[in-house]
């Protein structure tokens, strides 16, 4: 194989790719994307990689910034892949998300919105409030990195703080790096989650061989005196426990609808609270909710959407793929005194039209999918009953081709649709769109 010919070269940026890359072509019409470059910018550019259909390459110095252009608040940033828009303005950076969200749905689905929503914003620093850490020792630096992938996914960035995650985390990375490097089992010790209820944060420790009691004593002691719970996992997700006495109990409440969801460790939880609240508000008024209806919320989760709806309409029917997460859906909702939402646990990516559930009737249907979408069980819901479909997507381009099945195979129109900046300074692109037959 040719060696990579690193040599620097000018080139002008002409748009921004779905990634958060510069888009720019060679002379011969050849795309190449560049890491840190902005539209409108000429660049000194270094290649990084060399394909046959596009080429990569990482800025070295910005010859002509963009007016858009802003200094990163993170010292790590172009370094750490957690983030890639920070050198964005952040007007700027939910209006490139919108018209990713656009082109995805004219390109992969033949559709357009007719009307564009306004985008959801809120906080967008100290907002991640669950997350992975990589954990990884380096020999050769005699030190334990923690933090996120790099941009180059095969190594762990050297964090020592991270302005997207709450503060209570994101500023004490190094001292949990520290921590981790002082542990005898610290080369057994692949990842770190974290999560945050609102009166609790909760740190699971993923290891791969038993721990001594030094090792444990010296996690307790961490944990007592940053003020985290600490949550052990030696194996699957079924083997996380506290590492002494009684886990405390984590929860978020959703005050606009009085409701309260109490959640484990490692269950899936929106990781932007605040936009949260926002997009759940805007989800029920999408749907256009009246007492006596039956909504069918698909994915449910935790009945993040679930228990909201049960306080509006006659009856909600929740389904999602995690047995455990359902379990702690109807948990929820007999905490919050609502017997009318139910649940059931079915894998929605296989055929479920012997399922009771599914013959139900229904006025309203809710999704939020996975990334993979929601194409299989949408190919077999009895729809023709169903006015009015609200979609939530953290992926356009499942959202797109959804969309298309919605429009030209079902007879839905694509009333609306807009973008929700659940991660700002990422690229990620989480979205809503509202269907009416």
């Amino acid at each position: 194989m040719a060696r990579l010919d690193r040599t620097p070269f000018q080139i002008q940026i002409l748009d921004l790719s779905h990634d958060g890359r510069g888009v720019a072509r060679l002379p011969d019409g050849k795309a190449v994307f560049v890491a840190g470059a902005l539209p409108g910018e000429t660049v000194l550019a270094e290649p990084t990689a060399r394909s046959r259909r596009f080429d990569e390459a990482r800025t070295l110095e910005v010859l002509e910034a963009a007016p858009d252009r802003v200094a990163p608040r993170c010292p790590h940033f172009g370094t750490c892949g957690g983030c890639v828009l920070q050198h964005l303005a952040e007007d700027k950076q939910i209006l490139a998300k919108q018209q990713v969200l656009l082109e995805n749905l004219e390109r992969i689905g033949k559709v357009a919105p007719d009307q564009v929503l306004p985008p959801l914003t809120a906080a967008s620093w100290g907002y991640r409030r669950k997350g992975r850490f990589s954990v990884r020792r380096v020999n050769k630096k005699d030190k334990t990195l923690v933090g996120f992938r790099e941009q180059d996914p095969r190594f762990v960035a050297e964090l020592r703080e991270c302005h997207t995650v709450i503060p209570e985390i994101g500023m004490k990375i190094q001292a949990l790096a520290e921590l981790v490097d002082g542990l005898q089992a610290r080369e057994h010790i692949p990842q770190i989650e974290f999560i945050a209820g609102d009166d609790a944060i909760a740190l699971t420790v993923r290891h791969l061989m038993p721990l001594g009691e030094a090792d444990r004593a010296a996690l307790a002691a961490f944990g007592r005196e940053q003020g985290f719970a600490i949550f052990l996992q030696p194996k699957g997700i079924d083997s996380v426990h506290p590492l002494e006495g009684e886990a405390p109990a984590l929860s978020f409440r959703l005050p606009q609808w009085d409701v309260e969801l109490a959640f484990e460790p490692l269950d899936f939880i929106q990781v932007n609270g605040r936009l949260n609240a926002s997009m759940i508000a805007r989800t029920l008024e999408l749907l256009d909710l009246r007492p006596e209806h039956r909504v069918l919320d698909l994915f449910c989760g935790l009945g993040n959407f679930t228990l909201p709806l049960a306080r509006q309409v006659r009856e909600v029917v929740g389904v999602e793929g995690d047995a455990g997460l359902v379990a702690r859906a109807r948990a929820n909702a007999q905490r919050n005194g609502l017997g009318n939402a139910q649940f059931f646990a079915a894998d929605l990516t296989q055929d479920q039209r012997g399922t009771p559930w599914m013959r139900q009737g229904f006025d309203r249907l809710l999704l939020d999918p996975p990334r993979s979408g929601a194409d299989e069980v949408l190919k077999q819901l009895p729809l023709q009953d169903i006015g009015t479909i609200v979609y939530v997507s953290c992926h356009p381009g499942s959202l797109a081709r959804d969309a298309g099945f919605l429009v030209h195979e079902r007879g839905y129109s694509l009333v609306s649709a807009g973008v929700m900046d659940m991660f700002p300074h990422t690229a990620h692109v989480e979205s809503i769109a509202l269907f009416r037959r």
